[in-house]
């Protein structure tokens, strides 16, 4: 595995924060057709990926790794990640996405550490846990329909989870901006339907509201009310998607004080209206893991690279 600092990459991209719209998510290299590269992003979700074949440049944190045939890599919740694949090095992979609350057992490991390196060198060689693996991978394909889909995906997850995180060297969150803005986020997830403002999370987190709006400007470059905005949009996609309730319940359900902000703030993120989003459900087709090095949404602001 290949560590070093790589100053130049991550000053060059700021960070697209991800508010995901379900819990658990699964994709594959469909036959090569589909690439591991992407932005810069973060989410309140543990992402994990299995390389099968090829090698794939990954940054966590602003450090840069190698993945290599065999290994596995994993970011946990709101922390930064990038990968990079190499043209000339054909990928197969199985990768994973999901919310810390199907695995409630792990919360405090998640919310207070970070793995000392994200890669797991020789996985596939591991008798105990990359069959684990391919159990997950095999009952989260898109035919897989089973009653107790839900429940098998679970127990997948605490069995692999409770081997792999013993395994890893652990580090505590220390003090400084990386910790604060996992404060913030986190918060920031859990209350987004309230009325939010920089006062309430300083009074909250005690953290100064212009020190935590230079941490939305600096670290995750976007605005603090663009970005809880975007947590109440993607929301609102998901009850669009999933749910009957009209559009002006949704609007308040997600903590929007009027319908016609509401309808400005999703016209922004998504490009259309609340109603055209119904009408056409496009995440229902196919839920987008994570932001590819082509898409750069509206809430993404890149800054010029070196």
């Amino acid at each position: 595995m290949d560590k070093n600092k790589d100053q130049e990459k991550s000053a060059g991209i700021r960070a697209h924060y991800e508010k995901r719209s379900t819990d658990f998510y699964f994709r594959s290299d469909r036959g090569g057709k589909v690439t591991l590269s992407c932005r810069p992003h973060l989410h309140y979700h543990i992402e994990f990926f299995v390389l099968l074949e090829g090698e794939v440049t990954v940054w966590v944190d602003s450090v840069q790794y190698t993945v290599r045939a065999g290994d596995l890599m994993i970011a946990f919740p709101n922390q930064l990640h990038q990968y990079s694949s190499d043209p000339g090095s054909p990928e197969k992979y199985l990768l994973f996405v999901v919310s810390p609350d199907l695995v409630p057992e792990f919360a405090d490991i998640f919310n207070s550490t970070l793995p000392h390196s994200p890669v797991v060198e020789s996985f596939c060689d591991m008798p105990r846990l990359f069959p684990l693996v391919e159990g997950l991978a095999g009952v989260s394909g898109k035919n897989e329909k089973g009653k107790y889909r839900e429940e098998v995906q679970r127990g997948y997850l605490t069995a692999l989870f409770g081997q792999l995180l013993p395994m890893m060297t652990l580090d505590e969150i220390k003090l400084g901006d990386s910790r604060a803005v996992r404060e913030v986020v986190n918060y920031c997830s859990q209350n987004y339907t309230a009325d939010l403002s920089l006062e309430m999370l300083e009074r909250e987190l005690h953290l100064n509201k212009y020190y935590i709006s230079h941490l939305f400007s600096s670290k995750l470059g976007i605005r603090f009310n663009d970005y809880v905005n975007s947590l109440r949009v993607s929301q609102a996609c998901r009850l669009l998607r999933d749910t009957e309730m009209p559009i002006t319940e949704i609007s308040d359900a997600v903590g929007f004080n009027t319908q016609r902000t509401f309808n400005r703030a999703f016209a922004r993120f998504r490009g259309c209206s609340p109603g055209e989003y119904r009408r056409t459900r496009p995440d229902k087709v196919e839920n987008a893991s994570i932001p590819p090095t082509g898409a750069l949404p509206v809430h993404f602001y890149p800054v010029k690279e070196r």
